[in-house]
């Protein structure tokens, strides 16, 4: 069974990739993930999406096709050094918005697009971050209705308004696994765009419609709590179906986890317990190592 896996693209240094379950955690600090960050595909792993990935194979099939996955939880990121596969550091969605479009605050050849959150929230968050920068960085905002994913109308709305305002970073914040599977089916209808990142709550988070947890809870692992005290009916499903988490961590520890029978990103053939994940897209996949 690899626990790791090396990544060799093209004009970058080639960077390792740790397995947490049946998903691929990137080695990469911040800054390493922003100077690699041209074009691409970028989720965000926690433990709510392990919960989908042992359970839905159009989320598991998405996820082998990321270029980027970063670990947005602490308890991913200690579960790993617990597994004797450490990574750099915690890497989530709500820190990676901020840095992408202060980097590119000035740079007229980024131009981002927020799909996602509630009514007005997409369109405070472009505002507020335009209002900063003093350019158009965020060219459009779209605050789809609840049941966006299964209306065809809204859907195409969308895609129009994305290809019109000629993005080519698309944020999208419609909640796992909806949003993945998104980018997954619609993507191809949007040639100008270069980059999507699925993260969930941070188009919120944009907009200060949310307010974040404290600095030092985040540090500690203990955002959940924040969120259950302040949101409870929009996370309590959440939390506790990932219990199951900290139980899987333990079966691979002593050697005895199972992938789920369909393929997914660390292991490509149903029932594999051995195969080396897909390569990301422009990049090759280098050696596999069972530690």
């Amino acid at each position: 069974m690899p626990n790791f896996c090396d990544v060799d693209q093209p004009g970058h240094k080639p960077w390792r990739r740790s397995r947490i379950q049946n998903a691929w955690v990137d080695n990469l600090s911040m800054n390493e993930l922003m100077e690699r960050l041209d074009e691409g595909l970028v989720l965000t792993l926690n433990p709510d999406h392990l919960y989908h990935l042992r359970r839905n194979p159009e989320f598991a099939e998405i996820y082998s096709q990321a270029d980027y996955v970063t670990s947005d939880s602490k308890y991913v990121y200690w579960a790993l050094g617990f597994l004797g596969r450490r990574i750099q550091e915690k890497v989530s969605g709500s820190d990676i918005v901020p840095t992408y479009w202060k980097r590119h605050a000035q740079n007229p050849d980024v131009r981002i697009f927020f799909l996602g959150a509630g009514p007005g929230i997409a369109q405070r968050a472009m505002d507020r971050i335009n209002g900063q920068t003093g350019r158009e960085t965020v060219v459009g905002a779209f605050g789809p209705s609840y049941n966006f994913v299964n209306d065809e109308a809204e859907i195409q709305e969308a895609i129009d308004r994305i290809n019109a305002c000629r993005a080519t970073c698309v944020i999208i914040g419609l909640g796992a696994p909806k949003q993945e599977i998104w980018v997954k089916r619609y993507r191809h209808l949007m040639p100008h765009v270069k980059i999507y990142m699925g993260v969930g709550a941070t188009i919120d988070y944009e907009a200060d419609a949310v307010r974040r947890a404290p600095g030092w809870m985040g540090r500690n692992g203990l955002e959940w709590v924040y969120r259950m005290a302040t949101e409870p009916r929009r996370y309590w499903r959440r939390y506790y179906r990932t219990i199951g988490f900290f139980g899987h961590v333990l079966l691979d520890r002593i050697g005895l986890y199972r992938p789920p029978p369909f393929p997914s990103p660390a292991f490509p053939g149903p029932g594999s317990t051995a195969a080396p994940a897909a390569s990301p897209k422009g990049a090759s996949a280098g050696t596999s190592e069972t530690v």
